[in-house]
């Protein structure tokens, strides 16, 4: 299962064969393998299969030699995560909402544009935001949050800070060529962008090889993207904005199957482009 098939994008392989192959070509990038991947139960069906005979025989073992039997664990609920947290507290799912909506206020909603080409700009990450230096040792601190957008209408990175206990936004900052960690959505956009482009047709033939059926929606695929920084003269003109613009690069695999080799593709979000590296 680590041998390379070659097939209309030059490869269709197993999960591991893969991880080796990225990480030699694109330094601190891990992929997971088959087994990570969501849906696939933790394993091949062979080694489950052993896992259960072995655990079955070891039952078997136990009742024969009389030993007791080893009680099933037991795991307690989480508890019940309040509306608001206190002090360092990580940010709760009612605060992560209630953020969101103080930071993009009307005049970025109006303004911006998401990767969509919706109104507002594109929800990246909310973070909780360090104390201000006179403040490090108050217990009575602020909570604050750090919300980061990004506008695909004007490529700029946005960054407001909110008070959580006035719902005021406290700073905002904006910058330009700085490009965070892609959002899910973002990654979803490209792998669409590139099914629908005439460079995506290797991929969905190598699709409907692993799978006999035809890719139409980024959701039949498990998706890893990492953003991409144009060089001078290692790619062709149509990415060189890329750094300033929003540009991918996509791991994608079959859900319940094999990774789909598409890193010599970039797509350019801001622009909406596919293009193909030389090599």
């Amino acid at each position: 299962m680590r041998t390379t098939v070659r097939r209309h994008l030059g490869k269709v392989v197993a999960g591991t064969a893969v991880a080796v192959a990225a990480t030699a070509a694109m330094i601190a990038v891990t992929l997971p393998g088959t087994a990570g991947a969501e849906g696939t139960g933790g394993g091949t069906g062979q080694a489950a299969g052993r896992s259960a005979g072995q655990q079955r025989a070891g039952q078997g073992a136990g009742q024969q030699g009389g030993s007791a039997a080893v009680e099933p664990g037991v795991v307690e609920e989480a508890p019940a995560e309040g509306e608001k947290g206190q002090g360092r507290d990580p940010l709760t799912d009612d605060e992560i909402a209630r953020v969101q909506g103080l930071a993009v206020d009307r005049r970025l909603l109006d303004a911006g544009e998401d990767v969509d080409g919706d109104r507002g700009p594109q929800r990246l990450s909310v973070d909780l935001a360090d104390p201000a230096a006179d403040e490090v040792d108050d217990p009575d601190a602020p909570r604050r949050a750090e919300v980061t957008l990004y506008d695909y209408k004007n490529d700029t990175l946005v960054t407001r800070t909110v008070n959580l206990d006035t719902g005021k936004v406290e700073s905002t900052g904006t910058q330009r060529g700085v490009q965070p960690p892609l959002s899910a959505a973002e990654q979803d956009e490209a792998a669409r962008l590139l099914i629908g482009d005439p460079l995506g047709a290797g991929l969905k033939a190598d699709y409907k090889d692993a799978t006999g059926k035809e890719l139409t929606s980024p959701d039949q695929l498990v998706l890893a993207g990492m953003v991409y920084r144009a060089s001078p003269g290692a790619q062709p003109a149509v990415l060189d904005q890329c750094g300033v613009h929003r540009c991918v690069r996509l791991l994608t695999k079959v859900r319940n199957g094999p990774w789909i080799d598409t890193r010599s593709f970039v797509i350019d979000l801001s622009a909406r482009k596919v293009a193909g590296l030389a090599g």
